[in-house]
């Protein structure tokens, strides 16, 4: 199956009073390259966190993002330490008689002081869970996205790749043709000159280069890469360096197809082939 490296999913979850949010988001990277940002609460889940992410992504820079916040119904679990307040009303009063004021304590100073107010302690291990199964969700989804983009890098690479194959096709076909008209305009330039040619001179020489001009092997080492390639996106394993490899192997071919060309034809469909190269390897920078 092929993947792209590029996707973004978001899941979000309540857990005991708690709204999570996950944001993942990947792009392409030459290898598996994976940030986490989590909450202060939730720190001990990172181990966990980048497992789940390997275990989905093999390669590409992922970021992985998880926002904390609290709902109201947790908010509205406050709770007021009575003993410690009313300890701190008697000292206050206490000063006032000493120092004869009646400045008393106001409620916000109650509030301000440590421990006055309390806050229900969090399950953080039931928090945790329920963030690293939403964590799976969003992976799944982030992956299912992947795999939407990546076939549809592989229906254009698959293009690319037919059209090259009829290049390749049309440059084999023209060959016997460019060989005799090569031949051809040889021999009527040496009859404009004053000289009897050596036939059996003039035959090794048209068989030479005839030799040098040959790129049979080259087509067939074409066919031979865009057969792979097809190939190659069969496979259930991420190829994405496989497929770079062979874009390489290709643009080789066509650079020394290019050397050997000897018509403006050749060049034309030579020029063309080099171009889809370039599109196809453009896009691969992005498969997994």
């Amino acid at each position: 199956m092929i993947c792209s490296m590029t996707a973004f999913a978001r899941r979000e979850q309540q857990s005991e009073g708690w709204l999570m949010t996950w944001e993942l988001r990947s792009v392409n990277h030459r290898y598996a390259d994976i940030a986490i940002r989590l909450p202060e609460l939730l720190r001990f889940l990172e181990t966990g966190v980048r497992d789940r992410v390997n275990r989905a992504v093999s390669r590409g820079k992922v970021e992985c993002n998880l926002k904390l916040q609290a709902t109201e119904s947790a908010q509205a679990e406050i709770s007021l330490n009575r003993p410690l307040t009313q300890r701190l009303l008697a000292v206050a009063a206490e000063l006032d008689a000493i120092m004869g004021a009646r400045q008393g304590l106001r409620p916000v100073d109650i509030l301000r002081w440590p421990g006055a107010v309390s806050e229900p302690e969090p399950d953080l291990q039931h928090i945790g869970g329920d963030a690293l199964r939403c964590l799976e969700e969003a992976l799944t989804e982030l992956v299912a996205t992947r795999r939407r983009e990546g076939e549809r890098l592989a229906d254009m690479i698959r293009q690319r790749s037919a059209a090259m194959g009829q290049l390749v096709t049309q440059i084999r076909a023209r060959r016997p043709e460019v060989v005799a008209r090569w031949r051809e305009k040889l021999l009527t330039r040496l009859a404009e000159l004053p000289l009897e040619p050596d036939l059996n001179r003039l035959e090794q020489e048209i068989v030479m280069v005839a030799q040098r001009l040959d790129v049979a092997e080259e087509l067939d080492r074409l066919d031979a890469h865009l057969a792979e390639i097809g190939a190659v996106l069969q496979r259930p394993e991420p190829v994405g360096r496989r497929l770079d490899f062979l874009t390489q192997e290709l643009n080789r071919e066509a650079n020394t197809l290019a050397s050997k060309s000897s018509d403006a034809e050749t060049t034309r469909a030579t020029v063309e082939l080099k171009v889809l190269i370039e599109q196809i390897r453009e896009q691969i920078q992005n498969i997994e």
